[in-house]
C-alpha cells in the first residue's frame, strides 16, 4: 500500500455540472439492465464501468465520469432492482458480481477500468478477484468490505429488519410515511458530510431518484434483500471457505485506488485502509471532512486521484522496470 498520487487540478476539464448522462435499457439474459453512457472526448479513451452502492443508481457517477471523459469511455449500470433496472432473482454479492461480469462480456468492452462505491466496491472486488482478465484498474470509493461493529454505521439500525418476517413490507410502509422531499434529505444527510457541496441541480436529481423508488413496487424487497446479502457476506468473510471478500481482495492483481471519507457514516472508516492493506498493488486516499460518496461530494479530488492512478499505470506499461 502507498499514498495516492494527485494529478494537478488545472489539468482536469473545467468545472461544470452536466445533466445525467443519457441512458438506455438493454435486455441481457432475460431481464433489463439500465446503462448510462458517458461519451469520451478522446479517440484513445479506454473503457470504464461504474457500479453504484446500496440504494444508489448510475446517476451517482455523473460528475466523476464527466471529469474523466477525456481519458475514459464510461458506462454506469443500475444494478438489478435499483434505478431503472428490472428486479433480479437474487440479491447477493456473488449474484451482483456475476451480473457485472456478464455485462462486461456482453458489451465486449473488457478489460475495463472498474469503479465501485460502497456495495459496488464489494462487487468490484469480487469481480476483480475472480476475473482479473476483465479489469485494467480498480477504483474503490468507501467500499463496503466486511466489518462487524455495526455501531459504526447508520445501517446498523436496519439489522432487526433482517430477523423480522416481512421486513420488506415494513420498509415499503416506511416509504409511504415520508414525503419524497424528506426522504431525499435524509439520504443525502447520511451519505454526505457537507451538504453545501451538493449543488441544487444534484439535490433535485436526488429527489427525482427517490420518486422513482416510490413508484417501483419491487424496491423495498430489493433493498432489504440486498442488505441481507451484504451482511451475510460480511459474516462469511470471517469463516473458513472460499467466499471471503477479504480473501478475494488479496487475490486482486489490478492496480487499485482506495478512497475513504473520514466522516463516512455508513461504512466503518477503518475499512478503506484495511482494504488498501489487503490488495497487493494499492494506493490509499483518505479525505478529511468527506462522507460516504466522495465521487458526489468532491468529484474533482477523486478524479485527480484516478488520473494519478491511470498515469502511473501507463508509465509502468511503458517502463516495466518501474513495476514493484
Amino acid at each position: 500500500m502507498k499514498r495516492a498520487t494527485l494529478w494537478p487540478d488545472d489539468l482536469l476539464p473545467e468545472h461544470r455540472v452536466p445533466p445525467p448522462w443519457p441512458g438506455r435499457a438493454v435486455r441481457l439474459d432475460g431481464s433489463v439492465t439500465y446503462v448510462r453512457d458517458t461519451p469520451s472526448t478522446a479517440a484513445d479513451a479506454e473503457p470504464a464501468l461504474y457500479v453504484h452502492g446500496l440504494g444508489g443508481s448510475s446517476q451517482n457517477w455523473t460528475d466523476l465520469a464527466g471529469l474523466l471523459a477525456d481519458r475514459l469511455d464510461g458506462q454506469a449500470i443500475d444494478l438489478p432492482g435499483f434505478g431503472h433496472s428490472e428486479p433480479g432473482p437474487r440479491y447477493t454479492i456473488p449474484a451482483f458480481a456475476q451480473r457485472t461480469i456478464r455485462w462486461i462480456e456482453h458489451s465486449g468492452r473488457g478489460p475495463v477500468h472498474l469503479f465501485g462505491n460502497s456495495l459496488g466496491g464489494a462487487i468490484a472486488v469480487h469481480v476483480a478477484g475472480l476475473r482479473p482478465d476483465l479489469v485494467r484498474t480498480l477504483t474503490l470509493i468507501s467500499p463496503a468490505l466486511p466489518f462487524l461493529d455495526f455501531r459504526r454505521s447508520l445501517q446498523g439500525r436496519m439489522l432487526p429488519l433482517l430477523a423480522i418476517p416481512g421486513g420488506e413490507r415494513l420498509v415499503a410502509w416506511r416509504l409511504t410515511q415520508l414525503a419524497p422531499e424528506v426522504m431525499a434529505q435524509e439520504v443525502l444527510a447520511a451519505c454526505v458530510a457537507d451538504l453545501s457541496r451538493i449543488c441544487a441541480q444534484r439535490q433535485q436529481e436526488a429527489l427525482e431518484e427517490i420518486r422513482v423508488r416510490y413508484e417501483a413496487t419491487h424496491y423495498a424487497a430489493a433493498y432489504v434483500r440486498t442488505f441481507r446479502g451484504l451482511v451475510s457476506s460480511f459474516l462469511r468473510s470471517y469463516l473458513p471457505g472460499p467466499g471471503s471478500l477479504w480473501r478475494l481482495a488479496g487475490a486482486v492483481r489490478a492496480p487499485t485506488l482506495v478512497v475513504g471519507g473520514r466522516q463516512d457514516r455508513l461504512v466503518d472508516v477503518r475499512v478503506a485502509p484495511q482494504t488498501a492493506q489487503a490488495i497487493p498493488d494499492s494506493r490509499l486516499l483518505m479525505l478529511d471532512g468527506v462522507g460516504h460518496v466522495a465521487q458526489l461530494e468532491v468529484p474533482r479530488l477523486v478524479a485527480r486521484a484516478v488520473v494519478g492512478l491511470l498515469a502511473e499505470t501507463e508509465e509502468t506499461l511503458r517502463r516495466p522496470d518501474l513495476a514493484g
